[in-house]
Formats: C-alpha cells, sequence, structure tokens
C-alpha cells in the first residue's frame, strides 16, 4: 500500500488519537484537525500535521478534504443536551467533507453506532437501520449515502456501545460514576440486554484496514465481542465499588440512570464476520469484562459526566 496524506477528524479524541498513530506506524502522513493550541500540541507531539479548524467550521474542514489522499471522519460534539441538533450538523460535515472528494477514487470513511440497528437480534453488515428512524444519529449513515450517490468512495464503520481501553471516558465510566453517585450498581430487569464491544487499539487497526482495503459503499462492524449481558458489566462495577448490584424495572430505571436509562437498556448484538473476512481484521485486545477489571477504570481521578468533543 503506497504512503498517502490522511485528513483525520476527531483526530485527538478517545478513537482517533489511536487512529494517528495507527496510521503513522503504518507509514502514512496524517493531517489532523485541532481547534485549539492543546490539540494541536499534540497532534505535532504525535508525529501528525496540523490543521487548524473544527467541526462547526465547514470550509476548514473543505480544505482539509481537498488537500488529503483520504479522510477519516471520527469527529462529533458528544454534547447530549444538544443531541438532536449536533446530528444534524453531522449530515452536513459528511457532505462537506464528501463534496470534497467528488470526481476521485480518494476513500471517505464515516463513523457509525451499532446502536443504530434493529435490537434483540445478531446485526450484520448488511442490516440496515429502520426508516424512518427514532435515533437522531442516523443522519451519518443517510448522509454517507447521498455522497455515495454522487460518486464518492464512502465507507461506513460502525462501532458499538463500548469502545474501551485506556483513557475511555464514554459510556463505561459514565456508569460508574453513575453507581458512584447512587451507592449502587445497577441494571435492567435481568439485565440480559447485550452490548458488543471493542478495545480502541482494535478499532483504530479497522479504520486503518478499511481505508486501505475498504470497498466502496461498504459497511464494517468495528466488533469484536458480539455481545456481553449487562448485567456482567453491572457485576464488575459493583465489585470494584464495593457497592451493591441491584435490578431496576424499567420505570425505576428511568431514575436511576437518567439520561443514560435508553442506552443502559439497549440490546444490539452485532456480528462482525463479514467485516473480519473481508479486510482480514483479527481483533487481539483484550475484551471489555477483562479490560474493565482494571483500577486503571475505578481510579478516583478518572471521571465522565459525559463523553467530551472530540
Amino acid at each position: 500500500m503506497k504512503n498517502m496524506h490522511i485528513f483525520v477528524t476527531g483526530a485527538t479524541g478517545f478513537i482517533g488519537s489511536a487512529i494517528i498513530k495507527e496510521l503513522i506506524n503504518a507509514g502514512h502522513n496524517v493531517i489532523g484537525l485541532a481547534r485549539s493550541d492543546a490539540a494541536a500540541k499534540s497532534l505535532s507531539a504525535a508525529g501528525a500535521e496540523v490543521h487548524r479548524g473544527d467541526l462547526q467550521d465547514l470550509d476548514s474542514l473543505r480544505a482539509g478534504a481537498s488537500a488529503a489522499d483520504g479522510v477519516i471522519h471520527t469527529g462529533f460534539n458528544h454534547d447530549f443536551s444538544k443531541f438532536k441538533e449536533n446530528c444534524e450538523h453531522e449530515r452536513k460535515v459528511v457532505e462537506v467533507l464528501g463534496s470534497a472528494l467528488v470526481g476521485s477514487e480518494r476513500q471517505l470513511i464515516i463513523t457509525s453506532g451499532i446502536g443504530l440497528l434493529p435490537p434483540s437480534r445478531i446485526a450484520t453488515e448488511q442490516t440496515m437501520p429502520a426508516s424512518p428512524n427514532p435515533n437522531p444519529r442516523v443522519a451519518s449513515e443517510e448522509a454517507g449515502r447521498a455522497v455515495a450517490d454522487r460518486g464518492v468512495r464512502v465507507s461506513i464503520v460502525r462501532l458499538p456501545p463500548s469502545v474501551h481501553g485506556d483513557g475511555d471516558h464514554g459510556f463505561v465510566p459514565i456508569l460508574i460514576n453513575i453507581a458512584r453517585q447512587k451507592g449502587a450498581s445497577a441494571y435492567i430487569g435481568e439485565g440480559l440486554n447485550r452490548w458488543p464491544a471493542v478495545h480502541r487499539l482494535d478499532a483504530a487497526h479497522l479504520f486503518r484496514l478499511a481505508l486501505e482495503k475498504g470497498a466502496a459503499r461498504a459497511f464494517y462492524h468495528g466488533v469484536a465481542e458480539e455481545g456481553i449481558a449487562f448485567r456482567q458489566i453491572a457485576e464488575v462495577i459493583a465489585r470494584r465499588l464495593n457497592v451493591p448490584i441491584v435490578s431496576k424495572t424499567p420505570e425505576e430505571a428511568a431514575q436511576h440512570f437518567a439520561w443514560f436509562a435508553h442506552f443502559a437498556a439497549i440490546d444490539v448484538p452485532a456480528s462482525s464476520k463479514q467485516t473480519q473476512q473481508d479486510l482480514g481484521w483479527r481483533p487481539t485486545h483484550p475484551g471489555l469484562i477483562a479490560d474493565l477489571d482494571r483500577p486503571t477504570y475505578f481510579e478516583a481521578n478518572f471521571r465522565a459526566e459525559s463523553p467530551s468533543k472530540n
């Protein structure tokens, strides 16, 4: 595979920073989007070129994509108080990135989520979100299909509810903080709803393979574990925090988990069999339960109220 110049959004985020390292180690040149001096410093230290701008600055995104041999889009504003608004803006972001690549064979990799797919049965790469879909995050995939219709070479990487590893500021730390605040680690009903999961370093490797080998209009699943019962996650949290583990009814869960109740209830098992076959991707890092059952996730200064912007 020839050396390429790759523009990455979300370049200093939890997943994006791992992608940067993965790409550079594979011999690619990386141009990372940076909205602050701190982000720029972090990118330079990682060996990436800095492109100043942010997701609100569509002109900066267009310029970054236009100058690159390919684009990996992982940036998203995870402010859940403005979730719908942020998802609609995501549609504009994908449109701008795609427009910069029209008429070329340059690849656009878009990040989506397994949680968009129909629940309670194993989703494959061929499974599509319901339409219309109540989850506004579907805007990413809708926008990806729209730019693909214009001839852009688009691949969509769907990530599971838990992308875990050192530096995690996503769903698992949120659960830990809720358990700390409430004095109990909870699950809903029997706690048999399933979360697929992947280690961030395995996810980063998948993004590189999708860039180098990905097909147009392809869907790839960044899933190392098809579905972990939510109760298993709650049990590790209870043991590590030395708090009771309790079952909640859906009504009680709404009070216990507050805005996170929807995510605590999702049952979205998923397969990555086709992804592994097509790209030769083989997850090698620890699974969620083994990774979670370490002091790192429970250190006093390791806190997250909600995922941050990246």
